[in-house]
C-alpha cells in the first residue's frame, strides 16, 4: 500500500483465491477503510486470477467506499481477471485504467 495524491493506492501480487490471499486482502483493505480512506486504486498487473470469494471482497470493499463518499478503481487487471469479472457480471461497476497515473489521476 502507498498514498499518492490522496489516493490509498493498493498493489497486488499474485492469485487471489480462497484462503489467506482473500483473508489478508480483506484486513489491508479494512485497514484502508478504518484509517478513513475511500478513495483506492488497486494495482491488478502482478495478479494473474481471482475466484469467487475475491470477486466478492472486491465489490463489498467497491460498496464500502461509495457509500463513504468514494470510489474504488482497478489498473491494468489480467486478461483472465477481466473475463472473470465480465462473466460474474460486475466488470461494469468498476472503472478500469491502463495506468496508475490515470487512475489516481480520475479523482482529481
Amino acid at each position: 500500500m502507498r498514498k499518492r495524491a490522496n489516493v490509498q493506492v493498493i498493489q497486488l501480487r499474485g492469485a487471489l483465491r480462497m484462503g489467506e490471499a482473500v483473508d489478508k486482502f480483506r484486513q489491508t483493505l479494512e485497514e484502508a477503510a478504518t484509517s478513513g480512506d475511500n478513495r483506492m486504486v488497486l494495482d491488478l498487473g502482478e495478479m494473474p486470477s481471482i475466484d469467487s470469494s475475491g470477486i466478492g471482497v472486491l465489490v463489498k470493499a467497491m460498496a464500502s467506499a461509495k457509500q463513504r463518499g468514494g470510489a474504488l478503481k482497478l489498473v491494468n487487471p489480467s486478461k483472465f481477471a477481466i473475463q472473470t469479472l465480465k462473466l460474474v457480471g460486475v466488470l461494469n461497476l468498476f472503472e478500469v485504467f491502463d495506468s496508475e497515473e490515470m487512475a489516481v489521476a480520475s479523482f482529481q
